[in-house]
């Protein structure tokens, strides 16, 4: 590859220089990484505040930043179960634990075990089939099914071998979840990579080290060609290949995204189910393990593609893709048919002898397009579009996760009916996340969420003090004050709320307009995670400042709004008015409820119209008429215009009462009746409804 012929090395930079402005570069790759780990901590923490010690890790294209718009890959995510404890050696068994003891030897599938089920009082093997799942080999082994893992028994959910996979809802991506248990060791099918002592200079022996660090699982599902499919579990080195691959340098990324990009134009479109992603990641290690680094850059990217795409057509040509890590596991061994092999053959000898001209045809991203256009100077080409499109999901990702997070929290947590209980649960989850922050994502994730529960345990206290006295004590300003910056509005509407709830207009009165002035309507976009429900485009500054900022949480703070949420232990701390949302329920309703509507039991309400109707209520108290009406007109005019509202039907219900304030009959009831229409069933706008026409009726009469 020394000598580069000036065509391929123009068609390499401009190849490149596409690629970057559909968001495959460095700044990207790194944002990518960052925030998926931490979202990797954010979903830990929710699946360890229900009693699992489970851990959760994004592996595959979403965190690796070998994904773009236009490739859609699906989001991987790998939770470790801790229900057994897998073993390799007797040493390692533990009384009182489910022991299962790895068996590899020659009747079991290369990457793939079995597993034996041990006693655990004694550290023998177990002789009775008690269960289901349990399974009497040919050689009196007791051992596991791999459909114990199976976790698809959601209605919207289907089985694709290990993983619990979603269909793509408008708005999210879909997603797969791979259910694993820890191996205590690496298997000693994967050890001999870690020792092995070759002339590749990829991967160096510190990286090869620092894999034996990582985890290794071991997946429910068996090996196709094995007679015992069902027994069997896949050895899986994910996390190892995370870090390989987070130590590709920005061409090698390039130039898998590439790969995939021709996985999708040219082959699974005609074959389906032949050649997958992870082979073409398997390719791209064996192809850098044979190379120097130096010879992947900007210049050669078309000789490195081509050179990737002619060890694949080698591997398929042979009907042998070696697993990287063990290499005795064959990726592609019975994959294809005769005449499936050989489609794929042609379609591979086409694009690596068009020199490049077949990636004209892609038009995933719009690549083929881009690339003519950078020959013609069609247009003029900017870099940070794609890329600004791209940070502004990946932040409002993170968003979404930690309010999905805390809003499961308060569910369950609101279910609780004695309120020391309640305030004991708020503490516990803040000591864990205390002892959870140690570095990097980890803190600041723990941190984050740390906010949130801070705010409500601080805000749970000022209610049991309101009702009690009319007035907030110390402790709980002091933890209200630590939530006050969450985001740009939630965590101090719930403090000008409480203010309002005690009488203390002024000072709310004074936080309102401190809110409205760093709301910026241009930038700032509304958080909803109470239920699934499609979501708009982002905003082109919110988008352009994600791109931008090097700390995204910090950026949370001033670009987000929450939606603000009052459990029923906090009611003395929200006006009369949004108290009836905790009790929109009529026991005719509660059939039409999902085990996902629990939120319902709660008070909840966006962040802006609920600004604009505390400011309604406390210009209505310091007798500000003008500033009353403008409050009253700002509430109607973003329930029309903001998009991404979780709970407009509640912003029309407390806009009605407002309107009922200013002796607007007709027009809230249209209110009441505009909340029926977005939400039919479980609406606190029927009880409004009723209570009005009682009103008018009465009314009417005493008239008469």
């Amino acid at each position: 590859m020394s000598d580069i012929p000036d065509y391929t090395c123009n068609v390499s930079l401009r190849l490149s220089k596409v690629l970057d402005e559909i968001g495959v570069n460095e700044r990207m790759v790194i944002k990518t990484r960052r925030l998926g780990l931490m979202n990797d901590t954010i979903q830990t923490i929710a699946q360890q505040f229900t009693d699992e010690d489970v851990n959760v890790y994004t592996i595959g294209s979403r965190v690796e930043g070998t994904t773009t718009i236009g490739l859609n890959s699906d989001e991987d995510i790998l939770c470790t179960l801790t229900w057994h404890k897998v073993i390799q050696d007797w040493s390692e068994w533990e009384p009182g634990k489910q022991n299962l003891l790895m068996i590899q030897d020659d009747t079991v599938s290369p990457g793939y075990c079995l597993l034996q089920i041990l006693r655990n009082d004694v550290p023998l093997p177990e002789q009775n089939v008690y269960k289901q799942s349990w399974y009497r080999d040919s050689k009196g082994r007791v051992l596991l099914k791999n459909s114990i893992v199976n976790p698809a028994d959601d209605v919207e959910s289907v089985r694709h071998g290990p993983a619990q996979s979603s269909d793509e809802i408008p708005g999210f991506s879909a997603y797969d979840i791979v259910f694993a248990m820890t191996c205590q060791q690496w298997p000693l099918q994967a050890r001999h990579w870690i020792n092995q002592q070759g002339e590749s200079p990829w991967p160096t022996l510190d990286m090869r080290q620092y894999c034996k660090g990582t985890e290794c699982f071991v997946v429910g599902v068996g090996s196709k060609n094995s007679v015992n499919e069902e027994l069997e579990w896949r050895i899986s080195t994910s996390l190892a290949e995370r870090f390989l691959i987070f130590n590709f340098n920005i061409t090698q990324i390039r130039c898998y995204v590439l790969m995939k990009m021709i996985l999708k134009t040219f082959i699974t479109t005609q074959c389906p189910d032949s050649i997958s992603s992870y082979m073409c990641k398997t390719v791209m290690f064996h192809c850098i393990s044979s190379t120097y680094n130096n010879t992947w850059n900007e210049k050669t990217l078309l000789i490195c593609l081509n050179y990737c795409l002619r060890v694949l057509y080698n591997c398929v040509q042979n009907n042998n893709c070696p697993h990287f890590i063990i290499p005795e596991n064959n990726l592609m061994a019975r994959r294809f048919t005769p005449v499936t092999k050989q489609v794929i053959l042609d379609r591979l000898c086409y694009i690596i002898s068009s020199n490049g001209n077949a990636l004209l045809e892609i038009k995933c991203d719009q690549l083929g397009n881009r690339i003519q256009n950078t020959f013609l100077r069609l247009v003029k080409i900017v870099p940070e579009h794609v890329s600004c499109l791209m940070s502004g999901q990946l932040v409002k990702n993170v968003a979404f996760q930690v309010n999905e997070l805390i809003t499961a929290l308060l569910e369950e947590m609101n279910k609780m009916n004695h309120i020391r209980l309640l305030l004991q649960t708020l503490y516990k989850y803040l000591m864990q996340l205390t002892h959870d922050m140690n570095q990097g994502h980890n803190k600041l994730a723990c941190t984050t969420i740390a906010k949130f529960l801070s705010m409500h345990l601080g805000s749970a206290l000022a209610s049991i003090n309101i009702q009690s006295e009319r007035s907030v004590c110390r402790e709980s300003i002091v933890l209200m004050t630590l939530g006050l910056n969450i985001d740009v509005a939630s965590g101090k509407l719930k403090l000008a709320s409480i203010l309002y709830c005690t009488g203390d207009i002024e000072r709310a009165e004074i936080i309102l307009k401190n809110i409205k002035e760093n709301y910026d309507l241009s930038v700032v976009e509304s958080i909803c995670q109470c239920y699934d429900f499609k979501k708009s485009k982002r905003k082109q500054a919110f988008n352009k400042l994600c791109y931008e900022a090097n700390n995204e949480y910090a950026l949370l703070q001033s670009i987000t709004a929450s939606c603000v949420r009052f459990l029923r232990c906090e009611i003395n701390c929200c006006p009369k008015e949004l108290q009836h949302e905790m009790f929109r329920s009529p026991q005719q309703d509660l059939p039409y409820r999902s085990d996902d509507d629990d939120w319902m039991n709660l008070a909840v309400v966006d962040s802006l119209p609920y600004i604009y109707f505390l400011q309604y209520k406390t210009y209505f108290h310091l007798r500000r008429h003008r500033d009353k009406q403008d409050a009253i007109s700002n509430l109607a005019k973003c329930i029309v215009e903001e998009p991404d509202f979780g709970h407009r039907e509640t912003a029309l219900n407390l806009l009605g009462q407002c309107l009922e304030q200013e002796n607007r009959i007709d027009a809230a009831l249209r209110c009441y009746l505009l909340s029926l229409k977005i939400r039919g069933r479980n609406n606190a706008a029927k009880f409004h409804i009723c209570r009005l026409v009682s009103s008018v009726l009465s009314r009417g009469f005493l008239e008469f």
